[in-house]
């Protein structure tokens, strides 16, 4: 059905730096290869991420159903949650030989299962062993290891936290660091509000860049314009957003126009009803390709139903999909159908 990771092991490249500039960040349960294949669509250049899998997953689960992704979906990150040095090399090395262009480490969720397993934003409170994983997922690939982490976790949250966090896990041999700019709470916090209630403070990420000017750092977190995006580019090597993207997909329609203008088929700006039409109806010949396989539909057109954002008929659309895709057998059908709600603003840009 389509050109798969899996069966190209040998197209595993490094990731290369244009295109950290600007990335999508892992989310679980919503970064799935469907939602990638929008984005995709959307946006050419931009770093997209799994969701986060488990190193005991990797290794001992269905590899196919877990790892397999599309070609067109590089340059693509595989984001790794565990703790353990050796299962941590060995499930990097499955994913390089699956094809992905980059390995990261998930030391930011804050959930109380990641808690549980050893992983996530409590690992910040143990930067050696971070570090050894990082040394022994290294010596395994001869892709990049990437960290993704808080600037800390609970009380502990100075600067210094993460500046001394991040030199350990370099000396390891880390080059490229994504830091979302809250700390987490571990206790008395869920992982959503985790993602709102800390204090967003960017200029320790900047502060972080000028002390480790040798290292690639991304900032995270409560990004949702372009202006912040190139604001914030004046001051670290790359920006990652994640909700913004996912709930208003038609977000990433200015990712190459704005961040990746000069690279060879950077996309033009989807910025209009009409011109997010036709990603929609690529989008319901991929889903139709998918429903035929035996998927169901209202998985796939999930990913499609925030498109549109405040023009007139966007409720009507996400109406029409929603109440529709658990019956409908026809996504391309069912896409066209819900396009009638909107088209008649074809000419009204998308915010």
């Amino acid at each position: 059905m389509f050109q798969s990771l899996a069966d190209n092991v040998d197209i595993a490249t490094s990731v290369p730096e244009l295109h950290r500039r600007f990335a999508v960040a892992p989310m679980m349960e919503l970064s799935d290869r469907h939602f990638r294949y929008l984005a995709r669509r959307l946006t050419r250049h931009s770093l997209l991420y799994t969701e986060m899998l488990t190193s005991k997953a990797v290794i001992h689960g269905d590899r196919r159903y877990l790892l397999d992704t599309d070609i067109a979906d590089q340059p693509l990150v595989l984001q790794l949650g565990g703790s353990d040095p050796i299962e941590m090399a060995e499930a990097a090395s499955i994913g390089q030989e699956w094809g992905y262009n980059e390995i990261n480490i998930n030391v930011g969720c804050p959930s109380d299962r990641v808690q549980s397993g050893r992983f996530g934003a409590c690992l910040m409170a143990e930067p050696d062993t971070v570090a050894q994983c990082v040394k022994a997922m290294r010596d395994s690939v001869s892709i990049p290891v990437t960290v993704k982490c808080r600037l800390g976790i609970d009380r502990d949250d100075s600067y210094e936290v993460v500046e001394d966090f991040v030199n350990t896990v370099a000396d390891a041999g880390c080059e490229q660091f994504i830091v979302h700019a809250r700390k987490a709470w571990l206790d008395g916090l869920s992982p959503r509000e985790n993602r709102t209630i800390p204090p967003l403070r960017y200029p320790y990420v900047y502060r972080l860049k000028e002390a480790r000017p040798d290292l690639h750092i991304t900032i995270n977190g409560g990004i949702e314009t372009w202006d912040a995006v190139k604001a914030h580019l004046q001051h670290v090597d790359g920006v990652m957003c994640g909700r913004k993207a996912y709930y208003q997909p038609a977000f990433l329609g200015r990712a190459d126009a704005t961040v990746f203008s000069e690279l060879p088929n950077a996309f033009d700006e989807f910025n209009t009803v009409e011109q997010l039409a036709e990603v929609a109806r690529d989008y319901a010949l991929y889903m139709q390709q998918w429903v035929e396989e035996g998927v169901r539909l209202s998985a796939l057109t999930r990913h499609i139903v925030a498109l549109y954002h405040k023009v007139p008929g966007a409720r009507l659309w996400r109406r029409h999909l929603s109440e529709n895709a658990s019956t409908a057998t026809d996504a391309v059908a069912l896409v066209e159908d819900a396009l009638q709600c909107v088209l008649v603003t074809s000419s009204r840009s998308v915010s």
